[in-house]
């Protein structure tokens, strides 16, 4: 197999300038760069360029795939926007990492396979995730606990460390976080018992009213400021933050992340449980599918010999018709009359099947893929 390895890097809060392009340009002349991208693939060599350096300079996000069964996103986040403390809870090493660089934080999510897996190419893959990054602006520490639960998955946390608390809509995932989970190859049933202890994601649209109604109750001094910030410095942080701030206001005294209880242990053992109940019950239902395909193809099979009762005689005849053109298909078309008329007799309709057969069979002696057909059907 040959090698294919896959690098994108996003830029999403700003655009990257002709200096940074250039700089970048340096590391490759054969990549894909615009003022919001650096896109590049390998069947050999590999990147010149240093990935947590480009991240904390120049971009947002950063997926990285290889043939081998690496696959690694990377988020930046202000952090004000994303609590470092409340990201290491989840993201503490190994498979998801969290770091602080500059008022940043950058998160990593890592997964491996080391059969490989199947070949998939990395165009599509960040767009697909990008949602993910917004999602935890807006305060939704979903990914963070898809972070932990590779980890719990791949034997990085002991039996007996407790999960963190379980964030809402953990059994409803976006569209971004399901391609997520998928990405990091997170086992469906694991993933499904991790839910179980998560409460409903409840509404999470924005009403312009409510959010207007929020506003009006803000200081006079403060809205200033704020409005003054988001004219000057174009701050698309600071909406995020604002966005933020109301849902949480918005929220207060409703339920939060469901308490840390279980442990990694308990979840794996839950989720072994979950598994041979699943594959049992789906065993059940194509056994089940299966019976009922083979009433309807038994009852459809006599419903059609009992149309051809009593029309034997001409069925002979025909079948000596198809013999005779010594072509494949006529041949073909012989047996499968020769088959209705086998079952015909067996259901004692018709009384000298076996005797007409060996006839049969005695005369067309010298048609030897004829013959062949007669035996590969059991007759």
């Amino acid at each position: 197999m040959s090698e294919y390895q896959y690098y994108e890097l996003q830029a999403i809060d700003r655009p990257l300038t002709a200096k940074e392009m250039s700089e970048l340009r340096s590391c490759s002349t054969r990549a894909r760069i615009t003022p919001t991208s650096f896109v590049n693939d390998y069947s050999w060599g590999s990147f010149k360029g240093n990935v947590d350096a480009w991240m904390e300079t120049y971009f947002d996000a950063f997926l990285y795939l290889a043939n081998w069964g690496t696959h690694v996103l990377k988020l930046r986040l202000p952090s004000r926007l994303l609590d470092p403390a409340t990201a290491k809870k989840y993201c503490g090493g190994g498979s998801a990492t969290v770091r602080e660089k500059a008022g940043k934080v950058i998160l990593s999510f890592m997964s491996e396979d080391e059969e490989g897996g199947d070949w998939i190419e990395g165009d599509g893959q960040l767009s697909s995730m990008i949602s993910v990054r917004a999602e935890l602006a807006r305060g939704d520490l979903r990914a963070l606990y898809l972070g932990w639960l590779i980890r719990a998955q791949t034997g990085e946390l002991g039996d007996e460390e407790l999960e963190p608390p379980v964030p809402p809509g953990l059994g409803e995932l976006s569209t971004s976080l399901v391609s997520l989970a998928e990405f990091l190859r997170i086992d469906r049933d694991m993933l499904h018992v991790a839910a179980e202890s998560s409460r409903q994601l409840g509404n999470t649209d924005v009403d312009r009213d409510a959010v207007r109604a929020w506003v009006g109750k803000l200081a006079a001094k403060n809205k200033d400021e704020l409005l003054a910030n988001l004219i000057v410095d174009f701050d698309r942080a600071l909406v995020t933050e604002l966005l933020q701030r109301f849902l949480k206001e918005r929220a207060a005294g409703g339920e939060g992340p469901a308490v840390a209880g279980r442990t990694v242990g308990q979840l794996l053992e839950a989720a072994g449980t979950y598994t041979e109940e699943r594959i049992r019950i789906e065993a059940e239902k194509r056994a089940e599918e299966k019976a009922c395909r083979e009433r309807e193809a038994a009852a459809a099979r006599e419903k059609h010999l009992g149309s051809l009762v009593g029309r034997e005689a001409t069925l002979w005849t025909e079948v000596d018709g198809l013999i005779a053109t010594r072509q494949p298909r006529s041949y073909d078309q012989a047996v499968k009359i020769l088959v209705d008329l086998r079952d015909i007799d067996a259901l004692g309709k018709g009384g000298d099947f076996r005797l007409r057969i060996e006839a049969l069979r005695q005369a067309q002696t010298r048609k030897p893929s004829f013959i062949e057909r007669l035996r590969k059907a059991g007759l």
